[in-house]
């Protein structure tokens, strides 16, 4: 029996994905595996999440992008128009785990732009084919039942996959208290449960599922796993990351 295993927002955390996907008993040759982005920032190795991620899409995994991813490929490519939400919001561990030691001391750094050009340009002479899985990757995957994206989809757009990349990635206050218009389940993470519902555990909100459970900020990464007659089971592995947001 084929199963959709769906996992999102491992921001770095390797230890917690390889170890949900033991949990969840994952066989490429049977199961179907979607990976819903933001694989990098924030958790203790990004570089080996995206090697792990690459692996796996190899194998017959499907990954979509992910804010997080996005900003970081933007930065290395030379376009640095987010340099300051990117150190701010975990990009310093992502470097760090790319070997970068001259890291900028924060967002007001005077140096900011000429430590992360200097970063950039490590980064891409030696994981160039990171950069390019990364931004090869698709917005959005679907199946009879359910749509998947990072973040979800904008009432607004119809049809809903013409929607821009922007909101693929970004939505939030758009999508999470109004009806979806499309005729499906959309399961998504970007926002973490814990402040949709005040639990780490996945959201189900009937025409919604909502997986990230927080796992950098010390909560967990959660799975959801879809069998072929539509039922639903949820796995988890609690986490040993403790990434703190810093003004």
């Amino acid at each position: 029996m084929t199963r959709t295993l769906v996992i999102s927002d491992i921001h770095g955390c390797i230890t917690e994905l390889q170890a949900l996907l033991r949990q969840m008993a994952y066989r490429p040759d049977a199961d179907r595996l979607l990976l819903l982005g933001d694989y990098v920032d924030r958790g203790p190795d990004s570089r080996a999440v995206v090697e792990e991620v690459m692996r796996l899409v190899r194998g017959g995994a499907e990954a979509l992008r992910g804010n997080h991813d996005q900003r970081f490929v933007d930065l290395m490519l030379g376009r640095p128009e987010h340099a300051d939400k990117f150190v701010k919001h975990g990009g310093l561990q992502t470097l760090q785990s790319y070997g970068i030691t001259e890291l900028p001391e924060g967002p007001a750094d005077p140096l900011l732009a000429e430590k992360l050009g200097a970063a950039a340009e490590a980064v891409r002479s030696r994981f160039g084919d990171h950069l390019a899985f990364l931004d090869s990757l698709p917005h959005y995957a679907e199946d009879d039942r359910h749509i998947y994206a990072h973040a979800g989809l904008h009432p607004q757009y119809t049809p809903w996959h013409e929607q821009p990349l922007r909101e693929f990635l970004l939505v939030r206050e758009a999508f999470l208290p109004h009806p979806v218009t499309a005729d499906r389940t959309v399961v998504f993470g970007h926002t973490k449960t814990v402040d949709i519902h005040g639990t780490p555990e996945v959201w189900f909100a009937g025409d919604k599922i909502g997986i990230d459970g927080g796992c950098p900020f010390g909560f967990r990464l959660n799975g959801l796993e879809i069998t072929e007659s539509g039922a639903y089971a949820v796995h988890h592995v609690l986490s040993s990351c403790r990434w703190v947001l810093k003004d």
